[in-house]
């Protein structure tokens, strides 16, 4: 399918319909940001696998549709909408996704990427758009609107500071934002957190996830972050599939003791996943691991940690949240990922992402010193 868009030059929209247009689709953002040095070209096995519907078990839940932007015979940008089936028996509305987009600063550009993406999730029966989701909301998602300077970390996503001021020429407007913070790992312990893990003491313990029972551990994890995330803005669960599927991925670069669990009086009550910084640890592989990538990669994550990392889960259960208990749990699992970071080499952590009107883990995260370093944003517009 093509689509030809009048401009000063012509643009035409063809869809990603085979493995090599799925190539080209992969390979836009290297254009985009060729010369930004805070960008971290992704491992391109990954986003292939990202895109595969026989390796990402997100796509048995998604209907999907990407698209390539042409200009003078060259691929300048991209973008894919979503329909995600989990989301109208939770929300009851009819909100599709656009994700993956990437164009030059120019309107016409976007205008005829972000028009096509629309018309297909219109004529789908959509009544509203939401986006960026590359591809659902628990993966990457949100447009980096505040922190241009600084390189993503691992699964999070880079933009031109341009993207925002054509999405809102476009017709978009904020639904919400999604902060990251930055923490160094030296961080004391303010006296609440004491006070507080010491009240509790006798009831809570910390532990990190069992590797002989890992199936049955990331059961009793998701079962977690499903009950603790459920009121969350836009919140769509992780199935079974997807959790083990990102299971697979912590047990072959992740140490037990990077994923912890507190209890209360010996039930699960909270966790915390913390990740070695991929994209430092990739920097200088252009995203190919072969020949020599991947020998790199493994002695760099395993032998040499990174100095960096990223918190991209933790949750505790809803009966807990709003009150002592519950920020003793957040407190516990926090204390114990710091001990094991920081043992490994890691001094600063990127703690993302938290939705802006989540107050209390926001006031926890700045109570040990954790200050908001980038700003990503969900848009959302009428269809």
């Amino acid at each position: 399918m093509a689509i030809s868009v009048k401009s000063d030059r012509e643009i035409s929209i063809t869809a990603v319909d085979d493995r090599k247009a799925r190539g080209r689709f992969i390979d836009v953002p290297a254009r985009i940001f060729r010369d930004d040095n805070a960008w971290r070209a992704p491992l391109r096995i990954e986003r292939q696998m990202h895109l595969s519907p026989k390796q990402n078990p997100a796509f048995e839940h998604l209907e999907f549709q990407a698209w390539l932007a042409w200009q003078d015979g060259e691929c300048v940008g991209r973008i894919s909408a979503q329909i995600d089936s989990l989301r109208k028996p939770i929300h009851g509305d009819d909100v599709g996704y656009f994700g993956m987009l990437d164009a030059p600063d120019d309107t016409a550009v976007f205008s005829a990427l972000a028009e096509t993406a629309e018309s297909w999730l219109r004529e789908r029966g959509m009544r509203a758009v939401h986006g960026p989701f590359n591809l659902t909301i628990n993966e990457e998602c949100g447009l980096l609107v505040d922190g241009f300077d600084t390189p993503p970390m691992v699964m999070m996503g880079h933009a031109r500071p341009y993207y925002a001021q054509q999405l809102t020429r476009l017709g978009y407007a904020k639904a919400i934002d999604l902060h990251a913070y930055w923490i160094n790992l030296d961080f004391e312990h303010p006296r609440v957190m004491q006070r507080l893990l010491a009240r509790y003491a006798k009831r809570v313990t910390v532990r990190p996830i069992n590797g002989k029972k890992f199936v049955e551990e990331l059961d009793i994890i998701r079962d977690m972050f499903n009950d603790a995330w459920a009121n969350n803005w836009g919140f769509v669960p992780l199935t079974e599939e997807e959790f083990r599927d990102m299971g697979k991925t912590l047990k072959l670069l992740l140490p037990n003791e990077l994923v912890q669990i507190a209890e209360v009086d010996g039930k699960p009550a909270a966790f915390i996943v913390g990740l070695p910084n991929l994209n430092e640890a990739a920097r200088d592989l252009n995203g190919r691991l072969f020949p020599a990538g991947l020998m790199k990669l493994l002695w760099r994550l395993k032998v040499r940690f990174p100095e960096t990392s990223r918190v991209p889960l933790m949750g505790v259960r809803q009966r807990y949240q709003g009150g002592p208990l519950g920020a003793a749990l957040a407190y516990c699992v926090i204390g114990a990922l710091q001990t094991e970071l920081y043992a490994r080499g890691a001094r600063g952590c990127e703690l993302s992402w938290i939705l802006e009107s989540n107050k209390g883990m926001r006031d926890i995260i700045e109570s040990i010193g954790g200050d908001v370093y980038k700003t990503y944003r969900i848009y959302e517009k009428p269809l």
